[in-house]
C-alpha cells in the first residue's frame, strides 16, 4: 500500500470514522477527503497534517 489516499483510509477504518466525521475533524470537505482516498488529488502538507492529527498519527505515517 503506498498510496496516500489508500493509507488515510486504512487508517480511518481503524479508529472507525465515517469519511465524513474524518473529513469535518480535519475541515476539509467530504469531496476532498474522498478524491484524496481515491488517489484523484494529492493533499498538500497542510491537509495531511490536518488529517494525521484528527488520526493521531505522525504525518510521517502517511507518506
Amino acid at each position: 500500500m503506498d498510496n496516500i489516499g489508500e493509507k488515510i483510509k486504512c487508517e480511518r477504518l481503524k479508529k472507525s470514522l465515517k469519511q465524513y466525521e474524518l473529513a469535518e475533524k480535519a475541515g476539509i470537505s467530504n469531496t476532498y477527503l474522498s478524491d484524496i482516498e481515491l488517489g484523484r488529488t494529492i493533499p498538500s502538507l497542510k491537509t495531511l497534517n490536518r488529517i494525521a492529527k484528527v488520526l493521531k498519527l505522525d504525518v510521517k505515517n502517511l507518506l
